[in-house]
């Protein structure tokens, strides 16, 4: 159902902090006729964390009702709250979603052995495929590759892959050896995705691809394709902007970046989230001269 180049939509909002749906609906227009392979709003850079339960599943009701079936709808949905995540997962599927992107109990720090029963819970109860999201540097919890192993062997229709944002490599492999062939693994670092489709990733959940979203698209397409040096060039063009991405904190520098290549969009912050800084802006400028 995954693969290829899949950005983690920005959410786009008005100065008042309203969201921006006639904007956003030609966001998603736009992504897909630059050839995103599928969708992810309400993410972490979608800044779920400041959308109220209404505007998360009325965003993603938007983003799935402008795509029309053309490329699939990965569902943020996760909680540290076992039974707001099973509530999340079926507003997703109400909303259109086809799958939910899911992190484990973030703030909580479950063992493994919580993390497990976590998504055992879910699983009973979810009307969606669900896509595993580790990210430790936000959530301050790891599923660790025996318990990820655990939990797809124990229900493997439903946990169909993982957006790994260890920043690890060796993961790729351990969970290929624990998981499957079939499990899709999706990078959740762009700067790193070339290496992880080296060691079996099909794809990467990213940041750059709302800016940059035809050359992210190229990129996988060129790996899939099997044409190593197009891929490589086309890594090579993009790392700097991979880079740019995270030097101040996201999603202020894509949205700084989105707003000066299309301008006639709103991209403004919530709080706690905040414009980058001076330095971060010049990156984000040197980057885009260097990719666009």
């Amino acid at each position: 159902m995954f693969s290829g180049s899949i950005p983690a939509l920005v959410t786009l909002f008005e100065a008042d902090g309203s969201f921006a749906e006639k904007a956003y609906r030609d966001f998603v227009e736009w992504q897909i006729a630059e050839g995103s392979a599928g969708l992810v709003p309400c993410g972490t850079t979608g800044e779920a964390a400041t959308l109220s339960a209404e505007e998360h599943f009325h965003v993603v009701r938007v983003c799935a009702e402008q795509a029309k079936g053309r490329v699939p709808i990965l569902a943020g949905a996760g909680s540290n709250d076992t039974r707001v995540a099973i509530a999340n997962v079926k507003a997703a599927k109400e909303a259109g979603a086809d799958a939910a992107l899911m992190v484990p109990p973030y703030y909580n720090r479950p063992s493994q052995e919580g993390i497990f029963r976590h998504f055992e819970a879910v699983a009973k109860e979810t009307p969606l495929p669900i896509v595993l999201y580790n990210v430790p540097g936000r959530t301050v919890t790891d599923i660790q590759p025996a318990t990820m192993a655990r939990i797809v062997q124990a229900f493997p229709d439903i946990f169909i892959g993982v957006k790994d944002a260890t920043g690890s490599l060796a993961r790729a492999t351990e969970q290929r050896a624990g998981c499957g062939e079939s499990f899709v693994q999706l990078s959740g670092n762009d700067e790193i995705a070339l290496a992880f489709n080296a060691t079996g990733g099909v794809g990467c959940i990213s940041v750059t691809a709302n800016i940059a979203p035809r050359l992210c698209a190229d990129f996988q397409a060129a790996w899939a394709a099997g044409d190593t040096a197009r891929a490589l060039a086309l890594h090579d063009r993009l790392f700097p902007l991979h880079i740019a991405m995270f030097t101040d904190a996201s999603p202020g520098p894509v949205k700084y970046a989105l707003g000066k290549l299309r301008p006639e969009w709103p991209v403004a912050l919530r709080l706690p989230m905040t414009w980058p800084s001076e330095a971060s802006q010049r990156a984000v400028d040197a980057a885009l001269d260097t990719a666009l």
